[in-house]
């Protein structure tokens, strides 16, 4: 077939604005995306509550959004190795070149959406022969010869499936949201391992204060035991006190080295976190806090915006819904359009001329008409699917809930219990004290000075213990609450479905 390249361009237009209209329309099958309702209560049951007649603040969203959140508690080493997480914590890199990908993916699909163009070139040469025979003097003679050919094709080719019903914008859509899903894996990991951090460098403290406490210890024991030993030497005790107070010196001396051992693992594990070789980081030595900084106050709703978790189960949700309606669509026909143009001719020199030319344009669809029923059970599955990614999203609301309540319980029966071992402590060293006199006044035993000494060590490390439960409940507490994260730093649509400057309108209109 041949024609004018005016005609045949105006053909192409033609069909190209035929399909246009019905990609503009942005029609897509399937069910549009509504976020469905969490369980959620109005407030926290164990939210500390206000003087009656006053009433508690609720600092804007963004106001309490502060990401560096570990810098309430005012300490530059763990401020420092905080801020060398995002940067070199190797698990943190995986899932950042896991979120690539997902973007990488959009990409990949939303190529579908445009015409497959390609360009030929090519040669053939045909030779054939031919036998012709002549009489001369009374014989035949036969002669043979060929005929050789060169035919030159070249000229562009064009094909294009149009994404009428929707299909591949849903495809789109979930890869979309499977983006911004893994966008919140990556801040939820980034906050999990910065959490680890902290938990790690405060237990840290806790075992640098415990040493110490031990090696305080030491240091009393050492008086008593030199106290011990002048009443063996003037006669006036029983020489068995003076083992017991070598074993107690001993023991306490032991506890200390303990302390150091579990230091040692936990400054270990800070440096893996923080994606450097253990050899390669010393933390000086510390105390642990004994006192944080207000508990952060919050309601229930704002966990929906500020739990990078919670946000990567409701993306999944609409991930899901999204494939609904690919597998829907597959009970439509495909509709695709093709075009070429070109020349072929012999020679070369005479290729590109009228006589030469060529073009074609053609349409079709296909439908499946019988299948046995597989796309009624993948539009089943898709729907079961997406109702398990909504239970997936309430379970973590929930779960994001009792972590709250948890932490917000745990700090108010530890301040109250710290309360009450600070006077178990005070009233365990004045045994101490009054058991040493009695000892010394020749009135008691050794072993009860021995018992009294252990009592107030015991009551001294609980206190010390409830110091480091409340620091890491501190922190869990602040982590649940979303840690200073907020959704809107998540990749918009807009943002993930424009990459390419090639993408016509049509596909940022997909909706949100």
């Amino acid at each position: 077939m041949t024609s004018s390249p005016s005609r045949s361009a105006r053909r192409f237009s033609l069909l190209a604005a035929c399909c246009m209209p019905l990609l503009g329309g942005c029609f897509m099958v399937g069910p549009d995306y509504h976020r469905p309702h969490a369980v959620i209560s109005p407030q926290f049951k164990e939210a500390p509550k206000p003087p009656q007649g006053w009433g508690v603040a609720q600092p804007h969203l963004a106001e309490a959004s502060k990401g560096a959140w570990w810098e309430v508690y005012n300490d530059p080493q763990l401020n420092w190795l905080e801020s060398q997480v995002a940067i070199s914590n190797q698990n943190v890199k995986q899932y950042e070149a896991q979120f690539r990908k997902a973007e990488a993916t959009i990409d990949a699909i939303r190529a579908q959406l445009f015409p497959t163009l390609s360009g030929t070139f090519s040669f053939t040469q045909n030779a054939q022969g031919r036998a012709s025979q002549s009489a001369s003097s009374g014989s035949v003679v036969t002669y043979t010869n060929s005929t050789t050919t060169n035919t030159w094709n070249t000229g562009p080719s064009a094909s294009w499936t149009l994404d009428v019903w929707g299909r591949i914008r849903r495809q789109v859509q979930q890869q979309v949201t499977a983006a911004q899903a893994s966008a919140a894996d990556l801040a939820n990991a980034q906050l999990s391992y910065q959490s680890q951090l902290a938990s790690a460098y405060f237990n840290l403290r806790y075992q640098d204060s415990l040493k110490k406490l031990y090696l305080n210890n030491v240091g009393y024991f050492q008086q008593a035991l030199t106290i011990v030993q002048n009443q063996v030497d003037a006669g006036v005790t029983d020489p068995s006190a003076l083992w017991q107070a070598k074993y107690q010196l001993q023991q306490t001396r032991a506890q200390a080295t303990q302390a150091g051992i579990t230091r040692a693992q936990y400054e270990h594990a800070i440096a893996v976190l923080i994606g450097r070789a253990p050899a390669d980081l010393t933390i000086p030595t510390g105390a642990l806090p004994l006192s944080l900084p207000t508990p952060p106050q919050s309601l229930p709703s704002v966990l929906l915006q500020r739990r990078p978790d919670i946000a990567a189960a409701e993306r999944t949700m609409e991930g899901y819904n999204a494939s609904i309606g690919t597998a829907i669509a597959a009970y439509y026909p495909e509709i695709s359009v093709s075009a070429s143009y070109g020349y072929s001719g012999n020679p070369l020199q005479t290729l590109v001329q009228a006589a030469t030319r060529f073009w074609s344009l053609g349409a079709s669809s296909t439908e499946t008409l019988f299948k046995g029923g597989a796309r009624t059970a993948a539009v089943r599955s898709a729907r079961a699917d997406y109702d398990a990614s909504v239970a997936t999203y309430r379970q973590t609301v929930l779960t994001a809930l009792q972590g709250v309540e948890d932490n917000l319980s745990n700090l108010r029966l530890l301040s109250e219990q710290l309360t009450q071992q600070d006077v178990a402590v005070k009233s365990a060293q004045e045994a101490v004290r009054v058991s040493l006199n009695e000892y010394m006044a020749g009135t008691q035993t050794y072993t009860t000075v021995l018992t009294s000494q252990q009592s107030a060590l015991n009551y001294e490390v609980q206190a010390l213990g409830i110091h480091q439960s409340m620091a890491i409940s501190h922190v869990d507490l602040i982590v649940a609450l979303g840690g200073g994260w907020d959704v809107s730093q998540l990749p918009n649509k807009a943002s993930l479905q424009t990459n390419n400057p090639l993408l016509p309108e049509f596909i940022s209109k997909t909706k949100q």
